[in-house]
């Protein structure tokens, strides 16, 4: 007999197991298999018929199956986990027959009518590294299919595999229906509020540099912060409108998306030492354009027309009310734009943080009296030592006094209280903190952010629900928010013992995968999801080596007790290090 021969092709894998399958035979064996044997015909095979896929090997609790195209493989992987969704949705928790997938276009070896090789160990790498009724693929994938399935996919990032000598790049895919099932009816039109509502969307650069790009943006940005300060009008925060930015969408469109009734659209042009601004206020329900104008004024008059352009507003939606107390305006227009630059790195990265500062400083240097300098540069400070390992000495001290210094210059200006709110607050200064935070909304009761961070002091002041709702209403504001929003919100429902919503907030790909994770490892633990929530642990302490149980309860500002040692709990039985 003639020894066939063994030969290499190009595939996409796709290995999928059942999630504690071990657990569901020791709990019944043959309910188990049955419905097992069940999935596969009415389920499994159909759909590989109709992907054109060949399954390889089906084991126990897994299957192992080759495709000619990722397309393919990938468009299936979503209708199955669709599927099975489908067939789980009236079954008892303990019942539930749930995969993880992973997907891999590699070269592979062909040997009878089995394969073998790297391209199949990466597939059966990403699927362990999934979540349940996740499907992670990895880049080469994601190069084929990113353009031609309109799924969502999020960047997990690359990801060190055993006997793989390179780390892999690697995505999670969400059918955009399940995407919105599984975070909630993100897509259920939000209520009008009671007050008039409007959003400022992103002014667009008409300048033939795209150097002056920051400078509109920085126009935009000005502009919600005053019209937020009007306790008459519901106004959405910098965030959720700039995610329109560049898009061309359909103002009833963004409108409903947003819940807002008012739409303010705007552009600008500098150049020479002069500013055009355009600008137009739309009443998004009715079609109608209520006012519109154009201004052309010399560029050192553009934080007049900034108080303008709000005045023109209020009193087209609102009519003529008391005028909130000026906030502190730069003097220099350089120090200006620096700031602006510095404001969109905030409470993102280490590295982030290190850029702010820098750029902070140099604005200081340039305008030592511009208090949102030293705001964002307190901030950031702080950031540095509580969240990003970064040496407590001399940064605590920094941050507190650049936030005192903030206030002294401006305290009419909202995110000044606020930032000196946050600091004192982990510096256990309760009271003060407190006023502080008081103080931030009385002077912008829209500040989307405040209400946000704020719920952070008030989870570990022990009152969890409270801070749920803060959040809430942050959101509510911020329809697309940072992620550092769920990051506060999961926190609260581990605080809850709420930690299947706990896990649902903290793996949304705008949080997942940040400082976050440790609670997400801690919210698994309390499932009883150990092998979960051991692996998010690590790869938390991938990026925050430093970490220690002992040093992050020292820093935090709890005044409950229990509540710490809840948190404590749940972060030891992750594993995460004393």
């Amino acid at each position: 007999m003639a020894e066939e021969r063994a030969h290499r092709r190009l595939a996409a894998i796709l290995a999928a197991d059942v999630v504690g399958y071990s657990r569901l035979i020791e709990r019944d064996e043959t309910s188990t298999l049955q419905a097992l044997k069940e999935r596969r015909k009415n389920i499994l095979m159909p759909l590989m018929a109709y992907h054109r896929g060949r399954i390889i090997k089906v084991m126990g609790d897994g299957v192992l199956a080759e495709f000619a195209s990722a397309v393919n493989a990938v468009a299936c992987a979503v209708e199955l986990q669709a599927r099975m969704a489908e067939a789980n949705k009236d079954l008892p928790e303990d019942h539930k027959i749930v995969l993880r997938v992973g997907i891999n276009l590699g070269d592979v070896i062909v040997e009878g009518g089995d394969l073998y090789g790297d391209g199949v160990n990466v597939a059966a790498r990403l699927q362990s590294l999934a979540m349940p009724e996740d499907i992670c693929i990895s880049g080469s994938v994601y190069d084929q299919v990113k353009r031609k399935l309109d799924f969502v996919y999020d960047e997990i990032g690359p990801q060190t595999m055993k006997n793989i000598a390179e780390p892999v790049p690697v995505y999670r895919v969400w059918a955009p229906s399940s995407r919105q099932e599984y975070y909630g009816s993100a897509e259920k039109a939000l209520p009008l509020p009671t007050k008039p509502s409007i959003a400022v969307l992103p002014f667009t650069n008409m300048s033939n540099d795209p150097e002056q790009e920051t400078f509109v943006d920085g126009l935009t940005e000005d502009l919600i912060t005053d019209l937020s300060r009007t306790a008459g009008l519901f106004v959405i925060a910098r965030n959720s409108t700039f995610a329109y930015k560049g898009k061309s969408l359909d103002a009833r469109r963004i409108a409903h998306d947003l819940g807002v009734r008012y739409l303010l659209e705007g552009s600008a042009r500098r150049a020479a030492g002069r500013v055009r601004i355009n600008v137009q206020l739309i009443d998004a329900i009715r079609g109608d354009h209520l006012w519109a104008e154009r201004f052309d004024r010399s560029l050192e008059d553009i934080f007049a027309v900034q108080d303008e352009v709000t005045g023109k507003i209020v009193e087209a939606l609102i009519g003529r009310l008391t005028v909130q107390p000026a906030r502190n305006k730069p003097a220099n227009l350089e120090a200006y734009e620096l700031c602006v630059r510095a404001r969109t790195l905030g409470l993102q990265t280490s590295l982030a943080a290190r850029e702010a500062i820098f750029l902070l400083k140099r604005a200081i240097a340039l305008d030592p009296e511009y208090a949102e300098a030293h705001r964002w540069l307190a901030l950031n400070l702080w950031l540095a030592w509580e969240f990003w390992d970064e040496p407590m000495d001399p940064s605590r001290a920094k941050a507190e006094a650049e936030a005192q210094r903030a206030v002294a210059l401006d305290p009419n200006d909202a995110g000044n209280r606020w930032v000196l709110s946050i600091i004192l607050g982990h510096e256990r200064r309760w009271a003060e903190s407190d006023a502080e935070f008081e103080a931030t909304l009385k002077l912008d009761p829209n500040y989307a952010d405040a209400w946000a961070m704020r719920s952070d002091l008030i989870t570990l002041a022990g009152r969890p629900a409270d801070a749920v709702e803060h959040v809430y209403k942050a959101l509510r504001l911020n329809p697309h928010p940072p992620g550092w929003y769920y990051w506060m919100l999961g926190q609260a429902q581990y605080a809850l013992h709420d930690y299947k919503s706990a896990v649902q907030t903290l793996l949304r790909p705008e949080t997942y995968r940040t400082t976050s994770r440790r609670i997400l490892a801690a919210s698994l633990a309390q499932l009883g999801r150990l092998e979960e929530a051991h692996r998010e642990a690590e790869m938390f302490m991938m990026r925050n080596p430093n970490f220690t149980i002992r040093h992050w309860s020292a820093s935090q500002p709890f005044r409950d007790e229990d509540l710490r040692q809840h948190f404590i709990e749940g972060y030891r039985m992750a594993g995460l290090p004393e």
